[in-house]
C-alpha cells in the first residue's frame, strides 16, 4: 500500500503544509466542514486549509474513479464514500496529491481557482464526518483490563476469556459528538464502596479513556460473517475517540450487564478520518504474545494481519483546567501511550463483531479500548493514573486531580511516525466538561 503518494520528500504548493506535523501532503484526510451559511460538504484537510470537494467537483478536477469517489464524498456526511471500499477512494487520494503537490502534474489546474477550493480552517466548522448508524466499544488495551482488575481486587485480573476473543458491548451512537463539544457532566445513580445505599446525582468520578477510533466502510449482509484474510478491506480509516466515563455509576450499575448510563451520556471524536492508506507506512507487526497464552482460534488467526496489522503510533491525552486556562497556561500531558499496545487488532475486532452474522454498515464505529501501556506514564485513564482515587495527580498549576472537575478540557492528540517518511496525526480530540449549575 506504500505508494508515491508517501514520499517524504514531496511537498505542497500550499504553504501551510509545509512541514505540517498534522495534516502534510502526505496525511489527506477526509471530513465534513461548512463555511459561513454554507450547507456542510466533504473536505480534507491540507495544512491550515480545507481542500473543498465539491467545488474541485464542479470545477472538474477529477476523473475516473476518483471523480466517483468525490461525489460520493462532497455531500454532508461520508457514507456514500465509506460504502465504496479502497479502489475508489486511493484513486481519489492519488488524484488529490497530484493537485496539491508543488511538481504534482495537476498543480496549475488547482491553483488557478485557489480562492473556491481552499478554505482557511480557522474560518470553518467541522462536523461529525459520517451519520453513525452503530457505535461498539472493545476492551483491546490488556494493561488498561489489567489494570481494572486489580482496582476491583478481582482473584484473577483478566477476565478468563480475555485472550481468547476481543471483549466488546454495543454503545450508543447517537451520543457521539465531534471535537470541541462540550460534555455536560451527567446525573446517575452510583454507590462508593464506603457507601450502605446509592445516591442519584452528578457523577463525583468522571474519567476520560484514551481510544483508538476505527471507521467501518463496506458492510457485510446480515448472517454473512467477514473472514478476518478480508478485515482490512471493510476498515475506511481512523480517529481518536474518548469514551468518557462515569465510574461512580458504572461500578454500581453495572453488574451483570456491564456499562450502561456510564458510558452513554457523550463520547468524543476527532473530526478527520485519517485513511488506511495514509497510515500504510507506519504498520508494524502485532506485538508477540506471551507464550503461555493460547493461540486464537482459526477464525481470528491469519498470517498476514499479524505481521502488518498493528499501528506504531503515540497517542496522548493532556489536560487544561479552567484556572489554566485563565492563566495563559498550555495543557499538560498525563499520558503518553501507544497504540501497538493493543492486544487485537483491527482485523480480530471485526472478524469477532462478524462472526456470528452481524452485519456491519458503512459509517459505523469501534472503540478500540483504553489504550494504556504498562507502567503508569502511559496508563490512559485517569482511573489508571490516581489509582482509583487514591493518588491526586499533581498539576503544574498548583491543582491537583483525582477525577475531571467542571471546566476541565480534555483534550486527545496522536502523531504516526516512522524515519523516511512524513509525521502525519489526527488533530484534537477535545471537550470540555460542564457544569450542571
Amino acid at each position: 500500500m506504500i505508494d508515491e503518494t508517501h514520499d517524504a520528500k514531496r511537498e505542497s504548493w500550499v504553504k501551510s503544509a509545509q512541514g505540517h506535523a498534522v495534516f502534510p501532503l502526505q496525511n489527506l484526510p477526509f471530513g465534513v466542514f461548512s463555511v459561513g451559511g454554507s450547507a456542510p460538504r466533504g473536505g480534507v484537510a491540507i495544512g491550515e486549509e480545507i481542500f473543498d470537494l465539491k467545488a474541485a467537483l464542479d470545477a472538474g478536477l477529477f476523473s475516473g474513479e476518483a471523480e466517483k469517489a468525490a461525489a460520493a464524498a462532497a455531500g454532508a456526511y461520508l457514507n456514500p464514500l465509506m460504502a465504496l471500499g479502497s479502489a475508489p477512494r486511493v484513486a481519489l487520494r492519488k488524484q488529490l496529491f497530484n493537485l496539491l503537490a508543488a511538481d504534482g502534474k495537476n498543480r496549475a489546474e488547482a491553483e488557478k481557482i485557489t480562492g473556491k477550493i481552499l478554505h482557511k480552517a480557522v474560518d470553518c466548522t467541522l462536523r461529525l464526518p459520517a451519520a453513525i448508524g452503530a457505535y461498539t466499544d472493545f476492551n483491546c488495551g490488556i494493561h488498561h483490563a489489567y489494570n481494572g482488575g486489580i482496582r476491583n481486587k478481582r482473584p484473577t485480573p483478566l477476565n478468563p476469556n480475555y485472550k481468547w476473543l476481543p471483549e466488546a458491548y454495543n454503545s450508543r451512537a447517537s451520543s457521539i459528538v465531534v471535537s470541541g463539544t462540550q460534555v455536560k457532566r451527567p446525573n446517575g445513580q452510583g454507590k462508593l464502596p464506603d457507601e450502605e445505599t446509592p445516591r442519584f446525582g452528578p457523577v463525583r468520578r468522571l474519567d476520560f479513556e484514551l481510544e483508538l477510533g476505527v471507521w467501518i466502510g463496506p458492510g457485510n449482509e446480515l448472517g454473512e460473517p467477514i473472514p478476518i484474510s478480508e478485515a482490512a478491506g471493510h476498515i475506511v480509516g481512523f480517529c481518536m475517540l474518548n469514551d468518557w466515563s462515569a465510574r461512580d455509576v458504572q461500578g454500581w450499575e453495572g453488574q451483570p450487564l456491564g456499562p450502561f448510563n456510564a458510558k452513554t451520556f457523550t463520547t468524543t471524536i476527532s473530526p478527520w478520518v485519517v485513511t488506511a492508506e495514509a497510515l500504510a507506512p507506519y504498520r508494524r507487526p502485532q506485538r508477540p504474545r506471551a507464550a503461555e497464552d493460547p493461540r486464537p482460534l482459526p477464525y481470528l488467526w491469519d498470517d498476514r494481519d499479524q505481521q502488518e496489522g498493528a499501528i506504531d503510533m503515540h497517542i496522548e491525552a493532556l489536560i487544561r483546567t479552567e484556572a489554566m486556562r485563565a492563566k495563559g497556561m498550555p495543557a499538560h500531558r498525563l499520558t503518553l501511550s501507544n497504540t501497538n499496545h493493543l492486544y487485537w487488532t483491527v482485523a480480530q475486532m471485526v472478524a469477532h463483531h462478524t462472526c456470528g452474522g452481524c452485519n456491519l454498515q458503512p459509517g459505523d464505529i469501534f472503540g478500540s479500548g483504553t489504550i494504556s501501556g504498562p507502567e503508569k506514564p502511559a496508563f490512559a485513564s485517569i482511573a489508571e493514573l490516581c489509582d482509583g482515587g487514591k493518588t491526586p495527580i499533581p498539576l503544574p498549576s498548583g491543582e491537583t486531580r483525582t477525577y475531571i472537575e467542571d471546566g476541565d478540557e480534555i483534550i486527545f492528540r496522536a502523531s504516526a511516525q516512522r524515519e523516511g517518511y512524513a509525521t502525519i496525526g489526527f488533530g484534537d480530540c477535545a471537550g470540555t466538561i460542564q457544569g450542571r449549575g
